[in-house]
């Protein structure tokens, strides 16, 4: 696979990474099993099983376990063919999965902002006629 090919590679393939990582530790679909998470990460008594439940409410840090299947579903490596090609995927995937996060949560913010905007207008518009 020459360079080209895998960089359009290394930004779709952050894409689905990016979503199953947003949609575990953000979404309502998923939220009360991350709740549980949540609660597990702080009352566990050991160090492991805090972190491993962690790993489900962190985007970044849920990121990196998601890449890692994708890596072996796909068999991606970037710049290099060997093993060490996997370990440069795997950190350029998390870097750009979280890239697209950000943006997503930006936009997000946005839309939020504008939509809560929106309604206070219309209320003082109702009021103005009242």
């Amino acid at each position: 696979m020459n360079l080209s090919t895998q960089i359009i590679w290394l930004f779709v393939l952050a894409l689905p990474i990016a979503c199953v990582a947003w949609t575990v530790t953000h979404e309502e679909v998923f939220r009360e099993p991350r709740e549980y998470c949540k609660e597990k990460s702080k009352r566990c008594k050991t160090l492991l099983q805090r972190k491993f439940f962690y790993l489900f409410t962190c985007e970044y840090c849920f990121s990196h376990y998601v890449t890692i299947v994708f890596l072996v579903l796909t068999g991606y490596k970037l710049l290099l063919v060997d093993w060490r090609g996997y370990i440069i995927a795997g950190f350029a995937l998390v870097w750009m999965a979280n890239g697209y996060m950000s943006l997503f949560a930006w936009l997000r913010q946005g839309i939020v902002k504008e939509k809560t905007e929106i309604v206070k207008l219309q209320k003082e518009a109702e009021e103005k006629l009242l």
